[in-house]
């Protein structure tokens, strides 16, 4: 065999180590991130066989593609040259991957939490009454009149309770 069909077999299992230990560690650690992002134990076990199985695709997809090399390779030293960079690229496609799904699932975690937290702990008991000391003044720009303030309401007076009619 040639010194390229060397380089594309040492590439494909360096790649493929690679991308099945980097899925089995994401796919470990990042269980535990997944449960706090979806709060459903259910849910974050298949949300991340999902990510796995589209990591695994993504990923071996683009090895595979990117394992084509037109150029002749004479020596050693550039088969190695040529690995380090097909390498190279395998692990930043990884990290893009990667942060894209952190980010992404960041994201959606963020915005729930948001929408938990516009909810008011309890439900309101009541409403206070408007004073109408403190009522909205009238819009600025518009003519007309100012109506001076209206004074409030005579506060209730005790009434007497009401006597019983005179039985016979």
């Amino acid at each position: 065999m040639d010194t390229k069909v060397w380089m594309y077999l040492v590439y494909l299992a360096i790649s493929i180590g690679l991308t099945i230990w980097v899925a089995g560690a994401l796919s470990r650690n990042g269980l535990v991130f997944l449960e706090e992002v979806f709060t459903d134990s259910r849910l974050a076990k298949a949300v991340n066989s999902l990510l796995v199985v589209g990591f695994y695709l993504l990923n071996l997809g683009y090895v595979t593609v990117a394992m084509r090399h037109s150029d002749p390779i004479d020596s050693t030293s550039q088969a190695m040259e040529e690995l380090s960079m097909k390498i190279g690229l395998v692990l930043l496609v990884l990290g893009a991957l990667h942060f894209f799904n952190v980010f992404a699932l960041n994201r959606y975690r963020r915005g729930r939490l948001r929408q938990l937290a516009t909810h008011p702990p309890l439900a309101p008991a009541g409403r206070l009454p408007m004073h109408p000391a403190y009522a909205a003044p009238a819009p600025v720009g518009r003519p007309g009149p100012v109506a001076p303030p209206s004074t409030p309401p005579p506060p209730p007076t005790p009434s007497t309770p009401p006597t019983p009619p005179a039985q016979p």
